[in-house]
């Protein structure tokens, strides 16, 4: 029997520049350095995030931020990648999906940070996907984060040949969002360097899903937003 080394150390982060991202920064920080942070630009309208990702990768010093950019606007059928779509500005509350669901967005991601945390020796690639207080997208659920950590085993050489897991971090699957204000304020998540709005102009519409439930996480944790006064 071979002594395959089975756990890696250090951790990738896919960092898109909003709140729910940023707490995972901080966590990864906190538990699972070195810490690389990743960012996919992907074709969505609101590439303001960038600048927030940069920010905060800066902030929680990072030891590598990537930003990938990914000319795939024109392929995926999202109102967040079709200018021409007008955005929603009414949280389904799990009873559809809404326009702004990008097809096969974690898929996607989770690919990309897969092979950048085998190619880097990474232990772990967290995602701030939330399946409580969010707009139900199917790929933000607690199955298919199991499914594709069993992916992650089956089609990486170094689950293959070596034994060794990259696990797949959710920590915020089951957290709503002011559980997510709270947990970020203890670990210092500096939220007035982060950015929510899927509209992306010079400053938050207040009106699409993501304001609105940013809104509702900062009043329900009875907190103002940092985002707004720095704003």
């Amino acid at each position: 029997m071979t002594t395959a080394r089975k756990v890696r150390t250090g951790s990738v982060v896919l960092l898109s520049g909003g709140m729910d991202s940023a707490t995972c920064l901080a966590l990864a920080s906190r538990d699972h350095r070195p810490v690389h942070a990743l960012t996919v630009v992907y074709g969505q309208r609101h590439e303001r995030e960038v600048r927030s990702a940069r920010a905060l990768a800066h902030r929680f010093e990072a030891t590598h931020h990537t930003v990938v950019r990914l000319p795939l606007g024109g392929l995926l059928a999202s109102s967040l990648t079709d200018r021409s779509r007008s955005l929603p500005h009414r949280t389904s509350g799990g009873r559809s999906i809404p326009s702004t669901y990008v097809p096969a967005r974690n898929t996607i991601l989770l690919s990309i940070a897969l092979g950048y945390a085998e190619s880097h020796r990474l232990g772990t690639i967290y995602l701030g996907a939330n399946a409580i207080d969010y707009s139900g997208y199917p790929d933000c659920r607690p199955e298919y984060f199991r499914a594709f950590g069993r992916l992650a085993r089956l089609a990486t050489r170094a689950g293959v040949e070596r034994g060794e897991r990259i696990r797949i971090a959710t920590p915020l699957l089951r957290m709503s969002k002011a559980d997510i204000v709270r947990a970020g304020d203890r670990l210092g998540v500096p939220w007035e360097l982060t950015w929510s709005c899927y509209a992306g102009g010079r400053s938050p519409c207040g009106r699409c899903d993501a304001c609105r439930l940013r809104k509702k996480g900062f009043d329900e944790a009875g907190r103002v937003d940092p985002g707004l006064l720095a704003r």
